[in-house]
């Protein structure tokens, strides 16, 4: 019978330069297209590439022979493809799926075991009075009777240029501080992550550490290597306090994102602990024909901490949101985020040396 190589692609494009190399050179094992062989080739690809086996305490031995062991010489693509997917779902990673031209697979219970803690109607009627200015994946508005400024961010797979978002700092320039609301944001380029983080520095910041396979071993890993986050000089950049707002659909660059900024002295974070999501994603191919997305590449804050499983807010704990007030059009979170702002910004315009914007104002022909 034929035999078929599983390739190993990149599946995400990232500036930084230490993912030029992110699969080692070892030795090439071919399957059957069959049953057998297709599970073996998903089974042996996630084996030697995937990265979070030990922070996950998963036997991937045990399931190979458990799951193995259940095929049925008699079963249908369809039948092989939901087999295999409940064995992807071991992993517990919204970054593992598997793809054919039927269906996706894709784990949910990382967000779905969990209050959605949002509700986007609540705050565009009873926050916004459905007025706001939008852009680049962006809404947001002073709110001028509270005094504070508050920002949507729906997702990272867009973003507006640096002359928007100097905009819409700028705008909000006389506000105590910012609510940057990112709750169920899925997220998407991590480009957009650094382009953000830059206007809420002054100097060159370490981000993080990111690792990359060195060999088919479960523990054969990299040094962590240092990211850094650059300034946006030139343009607005705000020091004020800021509060990010986050849930647990906060995922991916998103949760990249609420990660860097809690690093920063400025910044707290309240609502939920994040989804998580913070490997960077590979693809491969099996005989088949299917894809397989995985975590590859382990990310890691400035404190060397895995974010795997989610970042914490640092203020009061774990929030949901009150359904009794929700029906009110109260969002208890954010109200709890701007009470936590007033708080902060006392303590900035009372110490020696309070935090401000720096900022000209911005230009505004694009």
């Amino acid at each position: 019978m034929k035999k078929y190589i599983a390739r190993i692609l990149a599946g995400l494009a990232l500036t930084l330069p230490l993912l030029t190399a992110t699969t080692s050179c070892h030795h090439i094992e071919t399957w059957d297209n069959d049953l057998y062989g297709n599970f073996d080739a998903l089974w042996t690809v996630l084996d030697e590439h995937y990265c979070f086996f030990a922070d996950k305490d998963v036997d991937w031995n045990e399931i190979h022979r458990q799951y193995r062991a259940e095929i049925d010489p008699d079963w249908d693509q369809i039948q092989l493809f939901d087999h295999c997917a409940k064995m992807l779902a071991e992993l517990r990673d919204g970054h593992t799926n598997l793809s054919s031209w039927f269906d996706i697979s894709y784990y949910r219970k990382w967000w779905s075991d969990y209050p959605q803690n949002f509700n986007e109607r609540l705050i565009e009627q009873y926050y916004l009075n459905f007025e706001w200015r939008s852009g680049g994946g962006f809404r947001y508005k002073y709110l001028t009777d509270r005094n504070v400024g508050y920002i949507r961010y729906s997702t990272f797979s867009i973003c507006a240029s640096h002359s928007f978002i100097d905009e819409m700092l700028y705008s909000m320039k006389d506000a105590d501080g910012i609510i940057i609301d990112v709750r169920d944001n899925g997220g998407g380029e991590i480009d957009n992550v650094e382009k953000i983080v830059s206007h809420f520095i002054t100097e060159k910041t370490l981000g993080g550490y990111i690792q990359h396979k060195t060999g088919p071993g479960h523990n054969d890993f990299s040094e962590p290597y240092p990211f850094y986050y650059e300034s946006a000089t030139e343009h607005v950049r705000w020091l004020k306090p800021v509060i990010v707002l986050a849930n647990r659909s906060t995922f991916s660059a998103a949760n990249n994102f609420v990660s860097a900024m809690k690093g920063l002295k400025q910044v707290a974070v309240v609502g939920a602990c994040t989804g998580g999501g913070s490997g960077m994603p590979f693809s491969s191919e099996i005989p088949c024909g299917w894809s397989v997305r995985f975590s590859a590449s382990p990310v890691y804050d400035a404190e060397m901490k895995l974010t795997e499983n989610g970042v914490e807010p640092t203020e009061g704990g774990a929030i949901d949101m009150d359904p009794e007030k929700e029906a009110e059009g109260i969002d208890t979170i954010l109200e709890f985020a701007i009470e936590t702002l007033n708080r902060l910004a006392e303590k900035n315009n009372s110490s020696s040396t309070p935090a401000k914007i720096i900022a000209q104002t911005p230009r505004r022909n694009g």
